[in-house]
């Protein structure tokens, strides 16, 4: 039973670390880097706090089936009650961890809604950074590789 811990407990770790990446406008990925971005002036018209719904790879549920289905079966000592809890505790265990997996990849970001010097509007959403906007302030438009971010306008 102390294995079936262990194991489910390493599992865990694994699953949060892998919920540890990171989409922070302060933060340039490596693809991006010595990469020329196109710069588009604007102003900030509003911004508003909005929720990135977490991510279902299917990772949480299969770490939390797997840990489940051990633990289940580890749990009995007779052969077809083990097999028997096995299933169940796994397809516990699957609805639990694809259920901590979309809750610990969920994020917090803001939705900013950009008039372009073209004039055109644009709603941008961004994780939280470092950066603050307000409605009437100066910014650019970043766009690199497909993404687009907001920075203050220097």
């Amino acid at each position: 039973m102390q294995r079936t811990t262990a194991i489910g407990y390493a599992l865990a770790v694994a699953l949060m670390l892998g919920a540890c990446a990171t989409s922070s406008p302060d933060v340039i990925s490596r693809e991006d880097a010595q990469r020329m971005s196109q710069i588009q002036d604007g102003v900030v018209v509003s911004v508003r706090n909005v929720v990135v719904d977490g991510s279902q790879s299917g990772v949480g549920a299969v770490v939390g089936g797997i840990t489940g289905a051990v633990a289940g079966y580890s749990a009995s000592g007779v052969q077809r009650e083990s097999q028997v809890l096995g299933m169940l505790a796994g397809v516990a265990g699957a609805a639990a961890g694809n259920a901590i997996e979309r809750m610990a990849t969920r994020e917090d970001a803001i939705e900013i809604i950009v008039r372009l010097g073209n004039g055109e509007q644009r709603a941008i959403v961004q994780a939280k950074g470092n950066e603050t906007f307000a409605a009437g302030e100066r910014i650019r438009v970043v766009t690199s590789g497909g993404k687009v971010r907001v920075a203050k306008a220097p």
